[in-house]
């Protein structure tokens, strides 16, 4: 089997980092091509890092896969309509782009709750970006659907957040109580789960939180 050439778009998050690092350290990974605003925060052999506008994305390097971890939240973007320039707009430009240079599969990191028929903006959002790509002609879309993640965001740099915070108290103490999908979940195993299942996927795939715990 040839080695792959994957894109990976959003790795300065929590999810996304790990995405980046389970693909530098994957041998079936030829070359890893990170698009974001800043360069990368660390060099490798297999690495090019791609400064971009996501409003004027430039042609993409060919590819086979494209990881799509690009995210924020409200209180940091300031308004609803900067949350979803990022969640929704970025990322489905960044997959049309990537189609266009012959990427077949494609990974998502989306939310639980994920709908595009939700009276709540994020979720409502969410889903609204995984039905625009369900309907372009990838081979395979895989979706994660994480519950509050866990991961270090001040080590990246981020602000950490209270809801997140709040969720891993709650785990700690009444665990027992949470149903597996509402259960925190560790950023590293979405990106193991979506890393595992992308390279053999085909047709529409859902990960859901509690088994990717």
């Amino acid at each position: 089997m040839e080695k792959r050439t994957v894109i990976v778009a959003g790795a300065s998050g929590l999810v996304g980092r790990a995405i980046l690092q389970g693909l530098l350290d994957d041998p079936d990974v030829a070359t890893v091509h990170s698009l974001g605003r800043r360069p990368a925060a660390f060099q490798h052999p297999k690495l090019t890092s791609h400064v971009v506008d996501f409003t004027r994305l430039p042609a993409l390097p060919r590819a086979d896969e494209v990881y799509l971890a690009l995210g924020t939240t409200i209180k940091v973007a300031g308004s609803q309509a900067a949350f979803r320039a990022v969640d929704y707009d970025a990322n489905l430009a960044v997959a049309t782009a990537a189609l266009a240079a012959g990427v077949k599969r494609t990974g998502l990191v989306s939310a639980m709750g994920a709908d595009p028929h939700s009276k709540v903006f994020y979720n409502r959002v969410k889903g609204e970006l995984e039905s625009a790509l369900g309907q372009m002609p990838f081979e395979a879309l895989v979706i994660a659907r994480p519950s509050l993640l866990i991961g270090d965001r001040v080590e990246l740099g981020q602000a950490a957040r209270p809801g997140e915070q709040l969720g891993n108290v709650l785990n700690r103490t009444l665990g027992f109580l949470i149903p597996h999908n509402y259960k925190p979940i560790r950023a590293s195993a979405v990106a193991t789960a979506l890393l595992s299942t992308l390279p053999c996927a085909t047709g529409r795939t859902v990960l859901l939180s509690g088994a990717m715990q």
